[in-house]
Formats: structure tokens, sequence, C-alpha cells
């Protein structure tokens, strides 16, 4: 039995007569420890499977199961890390932290929630910056503590919503080998959505295509076979990976390429009309 599933899940939006449906027959299993790279273009519907995967929204068809059992609503089991830090501007970097992890471990005394809060600010390098409020961190920084505050939730599925697109590449970097680091440290069920191929095979183990939309679906997977630990310095000459990173690339190419075919193709076209016969358009 699958850790994570999606099994023949569909979604759309907006009524019967102009209705656009967003994902369709969508498949796919996790396993326990996993880390999945969902790649696709914008637009495609990844943030529509990101809630799905949450349980933030219901699929009108099929079912999302974790460890068997439908997902019926959102729960801490299935910790989100944003693109966009989603912090409460009003309180510190411990208080972002402790308000989860009150809601989560209500029962926790609070020497007990004060140490365990700590361990993870400084798993992310925020020690020193305890008391400081998000408008005086840096972009990097607010991920960082995004991450600590999902973390600290002890989700056993992590899900990753492109955290990392609106940062600087080095940056961005910084917070790649943080979350692998972490990631191998403390294993857990990883969903990465992503549009950076480079960063899929960085970080992942498998890499799942999403076709563009509408009715976007998944492809076939392109497993991820480099050894662990990773190093970015040293990948580029890797043979490997430069090969499945052609790969992956290709294939998304070529996806763009049909589903952009396929709109030019259903693209309403007006009828021949003789010079006097104009009158009658409109």
């Amino acid at each position: 039995m699958a850790f994570l599933e999606l099994h023949n899940v569909s979604k759309g939006y907006g009524p019967p007569s102009h209705r656009y449906e967003v994902l369709r027959d969508v498949n796919l299993t996790i396993e326990e420890n996993e880390f999945v790279a969902v790649i696709g273009f914008s637009g495609s519907g990844k943030s529509t499977l990101v809630s799905l995967l949450a349980g933030l929204e219901q699929p009108d068809a099929g079912e999302v199961r974790m460890k068997g059992k439908v997902v019926t609503e959102p729960g801490p089991q299935r910790g989100i890390m944003f693109q966009n830090y989603s912090l409460l501007p009003w309180l510190s970097v411990y208080q972002n932290i402790e308000i989860a992890v009150k809601q989560v471990f209500p029962e926790m005394k609070k020497p007990q929630r004060r140490e365990y809060i700590q361990q993870y600010i400084d798993m992310v390098t925020l020690t020193n910056s305890e008391w400081k409020l998000p408008a005086e961190l840096s972009g990097g920084m607010r991920q960082r503590l995004s991450l600590a505050r999902t973390l600290a939730m002890k989700p056993e599925v992590l899900i990753l919503d492109e955290p990392l697109s609106a940062l600087d590449a080095l940056t961005r970097a910084v917070l790649q080998d943080e979350i692998i680091r972490i990631w191998e440290e403390d294993k857990r069920t990883v969903v990465m959505i992503t549009n950076d191929v480079d960063e899929a095979a960085l970080m992942a183990d498998r890499i799942v295509p999403l076709t563009p939309g509408p009715s976007a679906t998944l492809e076939r997977a392109f497993p991820v076979t480099l050894d662990r630990p990773r190093d970015r310095t040293t990948l580029n000459f890797n043979p490997d990976f430069k090969k499945l990173r052609n790969a992956v690339s290709t294939f998304m190419m070529d996806l763009n390429e049909e589903a952009k075919s396929l709109r030019v193709e259903t693209t309403y076209k007006l009828p021949d009309l003789e010079p006097a016969d104009l009158s009658k358009i409109g």
C-alpha cells in the first residue's frame, strides 16, 4: 500500500456550461520517506494539486489517500511550505513557530516548548534572530522561518509549493542544500512542486512531469538514480545528471509544443465570407 496516493483525481471550477477542468485522471503513488518532485509549467494546475494533497480542497472525482485513508480535510500530518512565506507579521520568529506548535501539541509544557522551538530555530540557522519580526528578515531568512514552522509541526508529509521560486540564485542554492540536509537527517515523505529541472534533479528521488492545462495530468516518472549526498559543485560534470536533465527538459518542451498545437487546432475560426457578407460579423 502506498503511503500517499492520488487515484483517478479530477478537479475543475465553474458551472457546467463554462467549466474549466484543471486536472483530469491524475494518478500518483508515493512511498514513505520518498522525495518526489512534480514539475510543470505555470498555469498547469500545480497549486490545485497542492490543495488536493493537503486536503484544502476535495476532488470532483477520484480520491486522495494517505496510509490507505481518504483525505477529507487539512491536518497537521501534511505540512505545507508556501512560496509567499505566509508568516504573521506582528509575531517574532519564535512566536510564529510557537503558535503552530501550540496548535499541534497543546499538552506541551512551556519549558519543553521553549527548548523544542529553539531546536528548530537552530536547525534552520536563525539562532540569535528569535525575537525579530518578519519585516526585519531577508527573503531567505523568512523562508527558513516558514520551513522551521512547518517542520516543528512534525508532519508525516512535507509539501513544498515552489517555496524557493522568488529567491535569488545564491539564496535559493543555500536553501536547497538546507532542505536536503534536514530531509537526510530527519527522513519524511516530501512532495515538491517546482518548475526548475535542475532543482528537481538535485533534490528528488523521482521527477514526475505535469502536462500543460487545461485538463492537466501526470505523465510517466523519471527516476533520479544519482548517489546521495549530491554535490552541486560537481553535478554539472556528472554525465548521468546531464543525461537526466536533458531527458526531462526535452520531454517537458515536447509536452508544451503538443499543448500549443492542440490549442491552435481547437481555436474558433470565423467562416469564410465574401466581401459583401462582412456585415454578418457581429
